[in-house]
């Protein structure tokens, strides 16, 4: 287990990337967090699951490994049921057609041939693949806590625990196929089950948690067509209205989350709009996945950003969100300072911090390896890749007096431009690492801070005080 202290984004230790968080306060007033865990520098997620918990959004336990894709015995074993899954590949949607693309566009970039790609995608079904666990979710009733998966081969199960943070034992196959599985119990004490990837799926579970008719399954609760869905179900209830919270097309990516709202649990649902949107958190930036839950009275969004120049090594971040009197959920900037205050003068603003990168500019490390939770090596994370012209935001700095200084920690040489809400503070100039001026001037309030980089040869952003 490791114990931090943190209100800032991203939440968690950098050497640990949890994304697709689900976000629920179990009956001991604990909030916990149940996502996948991100390792390789190439793919999604990996075999283990960690649990994050929290009394007071401050101070952070990670706990784990709370599961692992080994102990699943249905998974490679032949003589176990295969259920459908959640695409038809014959009749790709508008926004799946842009998906196959882009996939065959990155294969072709990295030397493959379609032969190649077509030959692979035969023998898919039967290749032996690792035990990948994907997104999760996780309920408690009646003492127990049920821990809902999914995994490579498209298959969906549950393990249950006596603790809200695992282990999960015993995990048992569910008779559906697909990914992102989501799960709530309605005020009544009736389950219900969800997942599904351009369409979603929903269904009542029996009592027992652990089953459901098929037969009953609700199929397009959600489309791409008519609520941009892509997948990442996820439920919540605010008053006598449904929420239903998902990855979010709409701009032309799932990078957003979005949401639609409905008066049944399953549906009929309409799309609503967007909550928060990570699609300026990297260059590569491909998906979201995240929830919404009350917290000690106030809303929160609970989502990922990738790091690294690649759609992979997702963050845990967190936002304050409204809920309207009407119902609705205005939507929120990503920010630096979480869920926390912003940031003061003469505190330290970390380059991995920035929560919005323009042009080539990228969130990287010195060493370029795989950093495993249970074996971190060291490292130092910093703004790395900068062109001329990139930008990186931070939000947000806030002071009582006026600002006059800026003092950079870098590498490399360069002039950046300080903007304080779009507006000119003043220029530095960076040669071989060494500041050569600090001076900036902006009056005393709460600012969104940006580094605007007129010239960058070799330069690297580690760290930015502003006093």
């Amino acid at each position: 287990m490791i114990e931090i202290t943190n209100t800032r984004n991203p939440i968690l230790p950098l050497a640990i990337h949890i994304p697709d968080s689900e976000g629920h306060v179990m009956s001991d007033g604990k909030l916990y967090l149940y996502g996948s865990y991100d390792d390789r520098e190439t793919e999604y997620c990996s075999e283990k699951y960690y649990v994050v918990s929290t009394p007071d959004m401050e101070h952070w336990m990670i706990h784990g490994p709370s599961m692992d894709g080994k102990d699943v015995p249905w998974f490679n074993n032949p003589d176990a049921p295969k259920y459908s899954g959640d695409i038809d590949w014959m009749h790709p949607t508008p926004f799946l057609q842009k998906m196959i693309q882009r996939m065959i566009d990155q294969a072709l970039s990295e030397g493959k041939n379609l032969e190649d790609l077509v030959a692979n995608a035969a023998n898919a079904d039967t290749a032996c693949k690792p035990p990948m666990l994907f997104a999760p979710d996780c309920i408690e009733k009646d003492g127990k806590y049920y821990l809902y998966f999914c995994m490579t081969d498209g298959s969906e199960g549950v393990a249950v625990s006596d603790k809200p943070e695992g282990p999960f034992l015993n995990p048992i196959q569910l008779p559906c196929g697909g990914i992102d599985p989501a799960i709530f119990i309605d005020e009544d004490g009736q389950a219900y089950y969800y997942w599904g990837q351009i369409h979603s799926r929903g269904v009542k579970l029996h009592p027992d948690m652990i089953s459901f008719h098929p037969e009953e399954a609700v199929d397009n609760l959600l489309t791409e067509e008519k609520h941009f869905f892509h997948e990442g179900s996820s439920m919540r209830k605010i008053g006598d209205t449904y929420y239903y919270v998902f990855a979010d097309v709409e701009r032309g990516k799932p990078t957003s989350l979005g949401y639609a709202t409905g008066k049944s649990p399953l549906g009929p649902f309409t799309y609503r709009g967007i909550i928060v949107d990570n699609a300026e958190c990297d260059p590569a930036s491909w998906n979201n996945h995240g929830s919404i839950e009350c917290v000690n009275g106030q809303w929160y969004v609970f989502y990922h950003r990738c790091s690294r120049g690649g759609e992979y090594h997702r963050r845990l971040c967190i936002e304050p969100i409204t809920i309207n009197p009407d119902g609705t959920i205005d939507e929120v900037k990503m920010t630096s300072q979480g869920v926390g205050a912003p940031f003061a003068q003469g505190e330290p603003i970390m380059g991995y911090q920035a929560c919005g990168l323009k042009g080539s500019i990228y969130i990287g490390v010195n060493e370029r390896k795989a950093v495993h939770l249970d074996g971190a090596v060291p490292y130092e994370e910093k703004l790395t890749h900068i062109t001329d012209g990139d930008e990186a935001v931070f939000r947000y700095v806030k002071s009582s007096r006026a600002y006059t200084g800026i003092n950079i920690k870098a590498i490399g040489s360069g002039k950046i431009q300080i903007l304080m809400n779009g507006i000119n503070a003043g220029m530095v100039e960076i040669e071989n690492g060494q500041q050569k001026n600090n001076a900036i001037f902006a009056d005393a309030g709460e600012y969104e801070l940006t580094l605007r980089f007129e010239t960058a040869k070799n330069l690297e952003v580690m760290e930015i005080v502003l006093y």
